[in-house]
């Protein structure tokens, strides 16, 4: 979802920062990198050792949906072509999982942007054990579709999400935004989703 389907990381390295003022901590664009794609509560633990704040990871967990929530809540920021890839795929009766590290609460305000069956399942951060790079996200997301991993198409902005869809077994369109991708065995690279639809992906993923 973040970086793939909306532009949410400004959200939260802001609120990030905003933290930082707060408690008296210390950070960085280059730590704030290091933290896309990544679950919630390890970013945490990374934020509380890196940023130097007396907070537990939970703690600076709910403070930052707090802040990203109220941002979102007002404008949730699109990434070109994205919508109309999925609106495509739907409509062409392709079963869809939404796979993100970001909990429920931060996920709910986009989601009741789009149309109701957009997707089939929704796996957030909250409800698996282990967060991205493990495969534990896409290959909970590929059995609630009742479908192989190998028969599934991740699309991803960050090496964390790439390793976790290669891991499960997915092929992964990669579309970096605000870090590099790896290059690397499963891995399909593209500049942009605008222009994609159903048959360009399958295309594209063929070649």
């Amino acid at each position: 979802m973040d970086g793939t389907l909306v532009d949410t990381e400004p959200y939260w390295i802001d609120t990030e920062y905003a933290l930082a003022e707060k408690y008296g901590g210390t950070w960085s664009h280059e730590h704030a990198m290091n933290l896309v794609g990544s679950a919630l509560l390890d970013s945490g633990d990374y934020i509380r050792v890196h940023m130097g704040i007396d907070r537990t990871p939970q703690q600076i967990v709910d403070e930052l949906l707090d802040g990203v929530v109220m941002r979102v809540e007002e404008e949730v920021p699109w990434r070109p072509g994205a919508r109309e890839l999925l609106d495509d795929l739907v409509a062409n009766g392709i079963p869809c999982a939404l796979v993100t590290m970001s909990w429920q609460r931060f996920v709910d305000p986009i989601l009741r942007r789009l149309p109701e069956d957009t997707f089939a399942t929704v796996v957030t951060g909250d409800r698996v054990e282990f967060g991205k790079p493990h495969p534990e996200p896409y290959l909970t997301a590929a059995a609630e579709l009742g479908v192989a991993p190998e028969d599934c198409v991740a699309v991803e902005d960050s090496n964390t999400g790439v390793k976790s869809a290669v891991a499960a077994g997915c092929r992964t369109l990669c579309v970096p935004h605000h870090v590099p991708i790896l290059e690397g065995e499963g891995r399909v690279f593209a500049d942009t989703l605008v222009g994609l639809d159903t048959a360009s992906l399958a295309r594209l993923l063929d070649a």
